[in-house]
Order: C-alpha cells, then structure tokens, then sequence
C-alpha cells in the first residue's frame, strides 16, 4: 500500500550527475587515458558521453520544469589543474556559471569537488597513495574556490572514496596481470584509503571551504547481509569497505549515503546474487531495501550526523521498473525518518543516461540522452519524481 509524507522544510530534492560521465572530452583526466589502454574491462570509451560541458543549461532547465529543487553536479579537477601548479581560469568561470545557472533556474547546487577522475600528471606521479597527495588536493581546492565559495550550501569533498581505493586495487591487477576474485568485490588499496582520509580532512579544515556552509563525503554502502553463523565473515569485510570512512565523516556536516543493491555474505565471503533474483542492467539484484539499511547503517556509525542520500537509483531499460524501485526505496527511507533518522535530502541517480564506467549499457538516467543527437527526452520516471519535488509529498510503496 502506497502512503505518503510531507518533505520537511529544506529538503534536499535533486537529481545527480558527475563530470566525467556527462562533460565528453575529458581528454586530460586519468579515466581517459585508462579508456584507451585496452582493457577488457572498458567496452567503449566516453567520447563526447552527453556533451553537458556545452549542453549544462538545457539539463538544468529540465529539472527545474519538472519540479527538483535541487542539482548535484560535479567539477573536474582535470580541467582546472592540467598541468601541475597550472591553473585554468576559464575552466573556474566555466563551472562557476554553473552554479549561477542553477540559482537562476531555482535550483540550489550541491558540488561535488572529486567525482573519481584525477587529473593525468596526478595518476602519473603514483595517484592517491603517493606521498603528498593530500597536499595537491587541498592545492586544488583553494584554486578552485571561486566556484564553490559562495552561493554553495553543500560541497562533497570526494565521491565514494570506497569505490576509489577500489578502482586503484582494479588499475594495480590490470597492470601486474593479478587476477580479480569473481564473485563479489575485491578489497580497496589500503595506501588509497588513507589518503583519501587525510585529503578529506584536508579540505574539511580548510579556510577555503568555510564560506560554504555545510561540508561532507560520500560513501558507497553495500547494505551487507550475513547469512546465519557468517557475521564473524563478513565483519572484516564491512570495516574495511565502509566503516572506517563512514568513521571518517564523525564531526562532518553531512554524510553522503549512496545506495543500489545489498551485499550478502556467506561464511567464505561476498555471494554472488541468487539465481532466481532480478538483475539490473549492472548486474546488481534488484534490491530497492537497501537504502533503508543504508541509512540506518551509516547513521549508527557517524552518531548526530546529518545524511543526505546523495545517489539511489537502477540501470534498467523498463522505466516501469525504475518506478517500481524507486518507489520502494523511498519507502525504506522514509520509515527510517519515521523511526528518527535524520535524513535531509535525497537525489536520484543519475539525471542523465550517461556513461558509467566502461559502458554506456547501464541506464540509470530519469533523462534519456541520444547518443548521436544529445537530444534529452525526460521519461515517466523523471515526470513522476519531478511532481514530488513540486508538491512536497513523498508518496511511496506501491508505485
């Protein structure tokens, strides 16, 4: 049975993209070069992806029509620091009318300062766990702050810094010929990790972020499941992938959960997604629940944090299902705010069918984008969510 609850006031309601997987011509990141080094891993590369490095207006102007009040978008340290020490002016008034653009439209911007892609001369210096990478960030931000200084209620310093000590773990075997484990997912670089950590404390006690008036992270939460008699299994699992950086977030602001799919495991570790259960267009199970479990999970380790569900959101072809499942989801979520957690804003993934990772396959977008055109065709979905944001009711269950 479907119910409804009234958003409180200044509620988050947006849509999420991030700079890679919608700009194109990203030539100078790290995720370009990796493209093209003939990987089995990446199917296709990114190319001109949405081209919202020109086209950023009309993607604004369609959330704003259909009712978000809210944009989270990222910038591309790539393009402002190309070379090191070098700064590109006109990349920094590029994405600062950016967020002008977005007021202009009613929308409030949540920026995202390092959506996994780094610049080529940082990966080639030895990336994130090489000495002082923590100090290159901190650079970065203060020279990037004009666009985030003012006019910026919510910054995210690193998106799922979980997932970027992954992607070091993944670069590190396909380099040394080392072989992936084939069911669940392999553990992050530990060195990765750590300095993410610091780069996150980095930019939490800068100067350059406190105009802005509230500061945080996202982390990527598997919603874990152990079977009976597997905890002692799955406990070391959890620790390392999600805890000590949702840890990390104690004192912050806010806290970014991002949400798809449960993990269970077994007492040998992560299984694999039952047999009879649906899959997405990711390969992940259909799983609308979990981001209940998300954000009970996270706010039991980060204790008087507020969390803002940052992305949630299914890679499917059936919009009927993208309903479906995001109707459940906001279920699960809104039974946590009944039952106290304080949640202050939710924003689907993605805005746009974009790229993701390898791939343009997976759809996440309530925005579909033709690939030869870029012509943008909001669906149902977008529509669906749009008048919520409007009328401020949630209404969630049976869609």
């Amino acid at each position: 049975m479907a119910h409804t609850r009234h958003l409180p006031d200044g509620f988050l309601w947006g849509a999420s993209t991030s700079a890679h997987q919608t700009e194109g011509g990203n030539t100078n990141s790290d995720w370009w070069q990796f493209e093209h080094m003939q990987t089995p891993l990446i199917k296709e590369p990114s190319g001109d992806a949405c081209d919202s490095y020109h086209r950023w207006r009309e993607d604004m102007d369609l959330l704003s029509e259909l009712g978000f009040t809210d944009y989270r978008f990222s910038i591309e340290w790539a393009r402002i620091e190309p070379e090191p020490d070098e700064f590109s002016q006109a990349a920094i008034a590029h994405y600062r009318r950016m967020v002008e653009g977005a007021h202009e439209r009613g929308l409030r911007p949540l920026v995202t300062l390092h959506h996994f892609t780094t610049p080529r001369w940082f990966m080639e210096r030895g990336g994130w766990a090489a000495t002082g990478s923590d100090d290159l960030f901190a650079r970065y931000l203060t020279a990037a702050a004009p666009v985030y200084a003012t006019g910026v209620e919510h910054a995210c310093t690193i998106n799922e810094p979980n997932m970027v000590a992954m992607m070091a773990a993944v670069h590190r075997a396909h380099l040394t010929g080392q072989q992936l484990p084939t069911a669940g997912m392999p553990l992050l670089d530990g060195a990765t990790s750590d300095a993410l950590i610091r780069a996150h404390a980095r930019g939490r006690s800068s100067q350059v972020l406190r105009p802005t008036r509230a500061y945080g992270w996202s982390v990527a939460n598997q919603a874990y499941q152990p079977l009976p008699g597997a905890e002692a299994a799955a406990a070391p699992i959890q620790r390392q992938w999600e805890d000590v950086l949702l840890e990390a977030a104690r004192g912050d602001d806010w806290l970014g959960v991002q949400s798809y799919t449960r993990t269970r495991i077994g007492p040998d570790g992560p299984l694999p997604v039952p047999e009879e259960a649906e899959r997405t267009l990711s390969g992940w199970e259909f799983y609308p629940q979990a981001l209940g479990q998300a954000v009970r999970d996270s706010a039991a380790l980060t204790p008087g944090v507020p969390l803002i569900v940052t992305e949630n959101g299914i890679a499917t072809a059936d919009d009927t299902r993208r309903i479906q499942y995001t109707s459940e989801a906001l279920e699960s979520l809104t039974s946590a705010m009944d039952d106290g957690i304080d949640v202050r804003g939710y924003f689907h993934w993605s805005a746009l069918d974009n790229y993701e990772w390898g791939r343009y396959t997976p759809t996440f977008g309530i925005i579909a984008v033709d690939r030869e055109t870029f012509a943008r065709t909001p669906k149902p979905s977008a529509a669906w969510l749009g008048a919520m944001g409007r009328e401020r009711v949630v209404t969630a269950g049976a869609a």
